[in-house]
């Protein structure tokens, strides 16, 4: 039964390892939902936070994969209940749609959005939430004009204890048992 997945990668932050990690999933005929990366708690090491569309097979192969790219520490897959996740979305709108009323404002409000810039041409929206919110509000916006929608790739926390720092301390006790014998 095809799934929505997301893989959590670790790597050394190498130039060309992303475009490495993408290629082993478009390899794979792979559609990539989602892609963001980023810094992760361990200084030089990136988090690459990819959501994909599959059978929990494939997705177990496809870490296993990306597990064997130089540069890469660990790969790890989820399930949406493991882990708490978030999309930023912004929206560019006509500051027309503030001067009849406060509907616009209450749509504002029912939706859990804020304004970040208001300028003569344009008002400047944010939204945080699932894909389904943001899309919520992108459609609540469109009857008085959206210029612009722009959203994020998921940023996610799992859940339990971040499996990376058990891993890489594994390795670490694995390497000192190596030297002692």
């Amino acid at each position: 039964m095809i799934k929505e997945f997301t893989l959590t990668v670790f790597s050394e932050n190498r130039t060309g390892i992303l475009a490495r990690i993408v290629a082993v999933i478009v390899k794979r005929h792979i559609n990539i939902e989602s892609i963001s990366v980023s810094k992760s708690t361990i200084e030089g090491i990136h988090r690459h936070t990819i959501v994909v569309m599959v059978e929990e097979e494939r997705v177990r192969k496809l870490v296993g994969k990306i597990d064997k790219q130089v540069d890469v520490l660990k790969a790890f897959y989820y399930n949406n209940d493991e882990i708490v996740y978030q999309e930023i979305a912004l929206y560019k709108v006509l500051p027309k749609i503030f001067f009849h009323g406060n509907k616009a404002e209450k749509l504002i409000r029912k939706h859990n959005a804020r304004i970040l810039r208001i300028e003569k041409e344009y008002v400047v929206i944010e939204k945080t939430g699932h894909q389904h919110e943001t899309e919520a509000l992108y459609e609540a916006l469109r009857e008085y004009g959206v210029f612009e929608f722009v959203r994020s790739g998921r940023v996610a926390i799992v859940k339990q204890m971040e499996r990376l720092n058990k891993y890489l301390e594994s390795l670490e006790v694995e390497s000192k048992f190596v030297k002692e014998s």
